[in-house]
Protein backbone atom coordinates (compact mmCIF):
# COMPACT_ATOMS: atom_id res chain seq x y z
CA UNK A 1 0.00 0.00 0.00
CA UNK A 2 1.47 3.21 -0.69
CA UNK A 3 0.57 6.33 1.44
CA UNK A 4 1.55 9.88 1.34
CA UNK A 5 2.52 12.72 3.88
CA UNK A 6 0.87 16.06 3.93
CA UNK A 7 3.85 17.38 1.21
CA UNK A 8 2.61 14.72 -0.97
CA UNK A 9 6.05 12.30 -0.48
CA UNK A 10 5.98 8.47 0.36
CA UNK A 11 6.71 7.25 3.39
CA UNK A 12 8.43 3.54 3.46
CA UNK A 13 5.16 1.36 4.16
CA UNK A 14 5.55 -1.79 2.80
CA UNK A 15 3.37 -3.64 0.40
CA UNK A 16 2.03 -6.01 2.98
CA UNK A 17 3.01 -7.29 5.90
CA UNK A 18 5.06 -10.61 6.21
CA UNK A 19 5.84 -13.23 8.96
CA UNK A 20 9.02 -13.85 10.27
CA UNK A 21 10.67 -17.32 9.51
CA UNK A 22 10.37 -18.01 13.55
CA UNK A 23 6.50 -17.41 13.27
CA UNK A 24 6.64 -19.38 9.67
CA UNK A 25 7.98 -22.54 10.92
CA UNK A 26 6.13 -22.35 14.37
CA UNK A 27 2.65 -21.99 12.21
CA UNK A 28 3.63 -24.54 9.91
CA UNK A 29 4.42 -27.13 12.55
CA UNK A 30 0.85 -26.26 14.29
CA UNK A 31 -0.22 -27.58 10.63
CA UNK A 32 -1.59 -24.37 9.07
CA UNK A 33 -1.71 -25.00 5.73
CA UNK A 34 -1.39 -20.87 4.75
CA UNK A 35 2.04 -21.18 7.49
CA UNK A 36 3.65 -23.54 4.79
CA UNK A 37 2.39 -21.75 1.37
CA UNK A 38 3.73 -18.52 2.72
CA UNK A 39 7.29 -19.77 3.77
CA UNK A 40 7.77 -21.87 0.39
CA UNK A 41 6.43 -18.44 -1.65
CA UNK A 42 8.83 -16.29 0.34
CA UNK A 43 11.99 -19.22 -0.93
CA UNK A 44 10.90 -20.37 -4.01
CA UNK A 45 13.02 -18.09 -6.11
CA UNK A 46 15.72 -18.60 -3.42
CA UNK A 47 15.63 -22.14 -4.27
CA UNK A 48 15.12 -22.20 -8.22
CA UNK A 49 17.94 -19.78 -8.40
CA UNK A 50 20.65 -22.16 -7.18
CA UNK A 51 19.77 -25.67 -9.62
CA UNK A 52 19.66 -22.63 -12.44
CA UNK A 53 23.08 -20.91 -11.85
CA UNK A 54 24.48 -24.56 -11.75
CA UNK A 55 22.79 -25.06 -15.29
CA UNK A 56 20.14 -27.45 -14.61
CA UNK A 57 17.30 -27.35 -16.78
CA UNK A 58 13.80 -25.77 -15.61
CA UNK A 59 12.37 -29.14 -15.24
CA UNK A 60 15.37 -30.52 -13.42
CA UNK A 61 15.44 -27.23 -11.68
CA UNK A 62 11.79 -27.87 -10.51
CA UNK A 63 12.47 -31.66 -9.23
CA UNK A 64 15.24 -29.80 -7.31
CA UNK A 65 12.56 -27.81 -5.68
CA UNK A 66 10.48 -30.34 -4.95
CA UNK A 67 12.75 -32.31 -3.42
CA UNK A 68 14.04 -29.38 -1.27
CA UNK A 69 10.45 -28.56 -0.07
CA UNK A 70 9.85 -32.23 1.03
CA UNK A 71 12.89 -32.14 2.97
CA UNK A 72 12.20 -28.85 4.60
CA UNK A 73 8.80 -30.62 5.45
CA UNK A 74 10.19 -33.52 6.91
CA UNK A 75 13.23 -31.35 9.13
CA UNK A 76 11.25 -28.37 9.99
CA UNK A 77 10.65 -29.83 13.67
CA UNK A 78 14.92 -30.23 13.60
CA UNK A 79 15.43 -26.77 12.95
CA UNK A 80 16.91 -25.49 16.11
CA UNK A 81 17.25 -21.85 14.83
CA UNK A 82 14.92 -20.80 12.60
CA UNK A 83 16.03 -17.19 11.90
CA UNK A 84 18.61 -19.51 10.01
CA UNK A 85 16.34 -21.20 7.51
CA UNK A 86 17.90 -19.27 4.48
CA UNK A 87 21.51 -20.60 5.02
CA UNK A 88 20.04 -23.60 5.75
CA UNK A 89 17.87 -24.34 2.10
CA UNK A 90 20.51 -22.81 0.56
CA UNK A 91 22.83 -24.99 1.82
CA UNK A 92 20.76 -28.47 1.32
CA UNK A 93 19.90 -27.22 -2.59
CA UNK A 94 23.58 -26.30 -2.92
CA UNK A 95 24.32 -30.22 -1.49
CA UNK A 96 21.96 -31.41 -3.82
CA UNK A 97 23.06 -30.03 -7.11
CA UNK A 98 26.34 -30.45 -6.71
CA UNK A 99 26.18 -34.16 -5.31
CA UNK A 100 23.48 -34.47 -8.84
CA UNK A 101 26.05 -32.57 -11.09
CA UNK A 102 28.83 -35.00 -10.04
CA UNK A 103 27.01 -37.96 -10.00
CA UNK A 104 24.68 -37.27 -12.95
CA UNK A 105 21.72 -39.52 -11.02
CA UNK A 106 18.76 -39.02 -9.12
CA UNK A 107 18.30 -36.77 -6.51
CA UNK A 108 19.34 -38.42 -3.13
CA UNK A 109 17.19 -37.37 -0.11
CA UNK A 110 19.38 -36.78 3.02
CA UNK A 111 18.09 -37.81 6.20
CA UNK A 112 18.16 -35.45 9.73
CA UNK A 113 22.05 -36.86 10.76
CA UNK A 114 23.41 -36.23 7.14
CA UNK A 115 21.62 -32.51 7.21
CA UNK A 116 23.86 -32.18 10.64
CA UNK A 117 26.87 -33.34 9.09
CA UNK A 118 27.18 -30.93 6.52
CA UNK A 119 25.22 -28.03 8.60
CA UNK A 120 27.64 -24.58 7.83
CA UNK A 121 29.89 -26.75 5.14
CA UNK A 122 29.32 -25.33 1.80
CA UNK A 123 30.83 -27.25 -0.92
CA UNK A 124 34.10 -25.01 -2.69
CA UNK A 125 32.50 -25.62 -6.08
CA UNK A 126 29.28 -24.29 -4.82
CA UNK A 127 30.65 -21.30 -2.92
CA UNK A 128 30.48 -18.18 -5.40
CA UNK A 129 26.95 -19.97 -6.17
CA UNK A 130 25.62 -19.88 -3.05
CA UNK A 131 27.03 -16.78 -2.33
CA UNK A 132 25.18 -15.16 -5.38
CA UNK A 133 21.99 -16.33 -4.80
CA UNK A 134 22.18 -15.54 -1.42
CA UNK A 135 22.63 -11.74 -2.39
CA UNK A 136 19.74 -11.71 -4.44
CA UNK A 137 17.50 -13.36 -1.91
CA UNK A 138 18.85 -10.21 0.63
CA UNK A 139 17.79 -8.01 -2.50
CA UNK A 140 14.55 -9.90 -2.86
CA UNK A 141 13.48 -9.21 0.98
CA UNK A 142 14.39 -5.33 0.76
CA UNK A 143 12.61 -4.56 -2.44
CA UNK A 144 9.51 -6.69 -0.59
CA UNK A 145 9.92 -4.50 2.29
CA UNK A 146 9.73 -0.96 0.38
CA UNK A 147 6.43 0.90 -0.59
CA UNK A 148 4.69 0.23 -4.01
CA UNK A 149 5.88 2.74 -5.86
CA UNK A 150 9.67 2.32 -4.75
CA UNK A 151 9.47 -1.15 -6.00
CA UNK A 152 8.08 0.27 -9.34
CA UNK A 153 10.66 2.79 -9.40
CA UNK A 154 13.52 0.39 -8.59
CA UNK A 155 12.03 -2.38 -11.09
CA UNK A 156 11.49 0.04 -13.87
CA UNK A 157 14.97 1.98 -14.07
CA UNK A 158 17.15 -1.06 -12.93
CA UNK A 159 15.51 -4.06 -13.37
CA UNK A 160 14.05 -3.66 -17.27
CA UNK A 161 16.87 -4.19 -19.89
CA UNK A 162 16.86 -1.51 -21.13
CA UNK A 163 15.73 0.87 -18.63
CA UNK A 164 12.90 3.08 -19.47
CA UNK A 165 13.40 6.60 -19.82
CA UNK A 166 12.30 9.10 -16.93
CA UNK A 167 9.33 10.39 -18.59
CA UNK A 168 8.32 7.07 -19.21
CA UNK A 169 8.49 6.26 -15.73
CA UNK A 170 6.83 9.50 -14.02
CA UNK A 171 3.58 8.59 -16.59
CA UNK A 172 3.51 5.28 -15.30
CA UNK A 173 3.50 6.58 -12.12
CA UNK A 174 1.46 9.60 -12.15
CA UNK A 175 4.05 12.06 -11.13
CA UNK A 176 6.38 14.71 -12.21
CA UNK A 177 9.56 13.96 -14.58
CA UNK A 178 11.66 16.42 -12.20
CA UNK A 179 10.56 14.76 -8.97
CA UNK A 180 12.20 11.20 -10.44
CA UNK A 181 15.59 11.70 -9.16
CA UNK A 182 14.49 12.82 -5.52
CA UNK A 183 12.35 9.85 -5.06
CA UNK A 184 14.43 7.33 -7.23
CA UNK A 185 17.52 8.44 -4.24
CA UNK A 186 15.47 8.37 -1.45
CA UNK A 187 14.11 4.63 -2.51
CA UNK A 188 17.64 3.38 -3.20
CA UNK A 189 18.86 5.04 0.25
CA UNK A 190 15.70 3.23 1.83
CA UNK A 191 16.91 0.07 0.09
CA UNK A 192 20.69 0.23 1.06
CA UNK A 193 19.42 0.77 5.07
CA UNK A 194 16.98 -2.77 4.32
CA UNK A 195 20.15 -4.57 3.01
CA UNK A 196 22.45 -3.13 5.51
CA UNK A 197 19.62 -4.50 8.13
CA UNK A 198 19.76 -7.69 6.67
CA UNK A 199 23.07 -8.59 5.98
CA UNK A 200 23.52 -7.83 10.11
CA UNK A 201 21.04 -10.08 11.07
Amino acid sequence: MVTHTKAGTETDTPTLATHSDTQLVRGCLEGKEEAWAELVDKYKNLIFSVPIKYGFSQEEAADIFQEVCLELLSQLKNLHEPKALAKWLLMVTAHKCFHLKRRGKRIVAMDSETLEQFAGEIPPEALEIVNEAEREQTLRQALASMSSRCQQLIRMLFFEHPPRPYRDVARSLGIATGSIGFIRQRCLEYLRKKIEGIEMR
